[in-house]
């Protein structure tokens, strides 16, 4: 197991933390195979049941990990970047049937910041930001970054702030609509200890078909997206935590939702 991803379990949560601080956690290709395992392990582990991906040190991520794509023998070249280390681990995030919050630290720019608005919540400490970094360097945002974001901030201001490049405050990021909110310094960690907590108590089936439902929302026309609610509404209905929520309701107590 490679240690470019910290996995901490506790109380059915799994935190994931890119590991490579001193690189202000780009990416190379050790942990973006790493990161795509570790999702992988997620999904096979009946106890997650909620899961955040954050940084160590000061930065989430800083994206790509320059001196790999320019060193010659370890280049593996932009077609196996974004095809073998990025695209996969958006589709895990976007399909994985358990709720992912990307706790965004410090500076998320490149990939690193789509990665994180790719995630199901997107929270950040105050001193965060968010850079759209790829035209500083002659390229085109990749990791979903042009799928993601003008549905999150509106198409005007994503085309300005991928063609420019502009520095996104966390402050600046919550009032645009590009993440859910933003938490104090001193606060962040608890604030996102309580955020996993209080998701990973939910009914966990009904958040996964939620989820399925919201992906399905990007291409489906209205009457597709209906078919998509009743077909899901159901099948959440015939779950026991829907049994234990109405019960819950009907006796006036808290719900203990098993996820099943």
């Amino acid at each position: 197991m490679s240690d470019t991803v910290i996995n901490i379990k506790k109380e059915g949560i799994t935190y994931l933390k890119l590991n490579r601080p001193e690189k202000f956690n780009s990416f190379n290709k050790e942990m973006a195979f790493e990161l795509q395992k570790q999702l992988d392990d997620c999904i096979r582990n009946e106890h997650t049941r909620a899961i955040v991906l954050t940084g160590e040190g000061k930065a989430f991520c800083a994206g790509q990990d320059l001196a790999e794509v320019t060193h010659p023998e370890l280049n593996p070249g932009f077609k196996s970047i974004l095809e073998d280390h990025y695209n996969p681990i958006i589709t895990r995030i976007r399909n994985i049937e358990i709720p992912v919050i990307a706790a965004v630290n410090g500076v998320a720019a490149g990939a690193g910041a789509n990665i994180a608005l790719a995630c199901d919540v997107v929270v950040a400490s105050e001193t965060a930001s968010f850079i759209q970094a790829f035209s500083k360097i002659g390229l085109i945002p990749d990791s979903g970054g042009t799928y993601f974001l003008p549905r999150l901030v509106g198409f005007q201001r994503a085309s300005a702030l991928a063609l420019l490049g502009d520095k996104v405050s966390a402050i600046e990021a919550e009032r645009m609509g590009m993440i859910y909110t933003y938490f104090s310094a001193d606060s962040f960690e608890n604030e996102v200890d309580q955020l996993a907590q209080k998701l990973a108590s939910m009914p966990t089936k009904a958040l996964a078909l939620t989820k399925k439902a919201l992906n399905k929302s990007f291409s489906n026309s209205l009457e597709e997206q209906l078919a998509v609610e009743s077909e899901y509404q159901i099948a959440s209905a015939q779950t026991q935590d829907y049994n234990e929520g109405v019960t819950a309701f009907m006796e006036k107590r808290t719900p203990k939702f098993k996820g099943k």
